[in-house]
């Protein structure tokens, strides 16, 4: 079932007009991308989910660089931590975004990006406000586990280009404010472990300075989170409320978009794959800094600075991944994104077990720059893929294969904590080898796979963008499925 407007008569949409060209056939998405315009709604929804995401990220791994100072001895202003105590904190500060990535695909679905993202940034805030308050353990693991929900914002990051952007765009929108907001990683490596906390430092004691220093994202991120709400909109025609008002958008229930979007195999082929190349640079974030400290006897701020170079690879990296993916999907269609997607996944796990035999500092250094790179590009990969899987429900498979990347994080985590450092490198790279062979296992309807399948006339049509498009003078609103309609009902019942 569809919702359609017909011929002659007006359509009611927030704006008659935009600043990007558009494709009236997929509800006007945008068809290109220009970095320099702000304008509402296509390219402000682009810069207010990189912003949101990249803030919500430097407020996730916030305490990341100061672990060092905090793991020391209580008369050296520390609270006293073993190495499986901190590893412990890590794992919790990716646990929660886990359960929340889950929920919040199907609440995209059905509310929309916008309110989401505001709402979870003022929430993260508030809790890394309260760092000081750590006094043991127990407190710190149980901290980073309430500010690691900020981390969902990834999934509305992800689902409002989605929403803005035409599928064969959306690889390269989806990277670019995957990447800029995954940059937040290594910008709070940066700012926080070089800059504030030395500032903090010269004017108080040690611990004071731990303690107080993270007051400053939280209140970024409070403020942003609020503004956000108010100077955005959800979709190109406005926000979801009015659009269900004015009968231009269906009703969509979230119980039933997650179970579609989670009973498709593909999804969770790639919820493996994102585990394998967000996971591994979850856990970076939170090993690097202490690895550069441990193996070559860096500074906190030194080991910090170079820490966050994994981190500010995302400049472009993710970008070029999902850029990439778009182009050879042009090219030679979804096989085209698989052969990259796979690739990458292949030569990740290689670095993986190069730069974790690294003696030298200098070479550390540099192989940490290229592994970094082919990380952050299988992850704009991956989103590449993830609208095709099944566009109705993109919201709840957005979600899903968000959470694989908490998930790898956190079975990674534990192999850090469990074991050598040598052999969870060794375990994290023979894992992405791994997953880069799944990939010769996603098999996407009217798609062609690596192994099987073929493009159907329309995919080809699409991606070669030849043949004649759709009537502009009838908008389509997609529903999921009769199942959806009948689960609809029956909430309103």
């Amino acid at each position: 079932m569809s919702t359609t407007v017909a011929s002659g008569e007006a359509e009611i949409k927030k704006y008659q007009t935009y600043s990007l060209n558009v494709d009236p056939n997929q509800d006007d998405k945008a068809t290109e991308i220009k970095l320099c315009n702000f304008k509402r709604p296509h390219m402000r929804a682009f810069h207010c989910s990189w912003m949101g995401f990249f803030t919500a990220f430097f407020i996730w791994f916030a305490i990341a660089p100061l672990l060092p100072v905090i793991r020391k001895p209580i008369e050296e202003g520390g609270i006293d931590l073993t190495k499986q105590q901190i590893w412990t904190s890590n794992i919790c500060s990716v646990l929660g975004t886990i359960f929340m990535r889950f929920i919040n695909g199907p609440m995209c679905d059905k509310f929309g990006a916008r309110i989401l993202m505001g709402v979870l940034l003022c929430g993260a805030s508030i809790p890394c406000a309260l760092t000081g308050l750590v006094n043991n353990a127990t407190s710190l693991a149980i901290l980073r586990f309430f500010i690691g929900l900020g981390g969902s914002t990834f999934v509305c990051c992800q689902f409002w280009t989605s929403r803005m952007f035409t599928k064969e765009v959306a690889g390269t929108a989806n990277a670019l404010v995957g990447g800029w907001g995954n940059l937040g990683g290594g910008v709070t490596q940066l700012v926080m472990g070089t800059f504030l906390f030395p500032a903090f430092q010269s004017g108080m004691s040690v611990e004071m300075a731990w303690r107080t220093v993270c007051i400053v994202p939280a209140v970024v991120g409070f403020f942003l989170g609020i503004l956000i709400i108010f100077i955005s909109d959800d979709a190109p025609k406005g926000n979801y409320k009015e659009m269900k008002k004015n009968g231009t958008m269906p009703e969509i229930s979230a119980a039933a978009s997650f179970r579609s979007g989670s009973m498709n195999i593909n999804t969770w082929l790639l919820f493996i794959q994102y585990g394998c190349c967000f996971g591994v640079e979850l856990t970076m974030n939170n090993a690097a800094a202490m690895y550069f400290v441990q193996r070559f006897d860096q500074s906190v701020a030194g080991a910090a600075a170079i820490a966050s170079i994994f981190g500010w690879m995302n400049l472009f990296a993710r970008g070029i991944g999902g850029y990439v993916s778009d182009k050879v999907n042009a090219k030679m269609g979804m096989r085209g994104r698989l052969i990259w997607q796979g690739g990458l996944l292949v030569i990740e796990g290689v670095l993986i077990f190069i730069f974790a035999n690294s003696n030298s500092l200098a070479g550390a250094i540099v192989l940490m720059v290229i592994f970094s790179t082919v990380v952050q590009a299988a992850e704009g990969s991956t989103y590449g893929i993830v609208p095709y899987v099944n566009p109705p429900v993109t919201g709840s498979i957005a979600g899903v294969v968000g959470a694989g990347g908490n998930v790898g994080a956190v079975c990674f985590g534990l192999g850090f904590r469990q074991m050598d450092t040598l052999k969870a490198f060794y375990l994290m790279g023979g894992c992405v080898l791994a997953s880069g062979i799944l990939t010769a296992f996603v098999s996407i309807k009217g798609h062609r796979g690596l192994l099987w399948g073929q493009d159907s006339e329309e995919v080809i049509a699409a991606y070669k963008k030849t043949g004649a498009p759709a009537a502009a003078t009838t908008l389509q609103v997609p529903e999921p499925d009769a199942e959806v309609e009948e689960e609809v009902e029956g909430d309103k019942a």
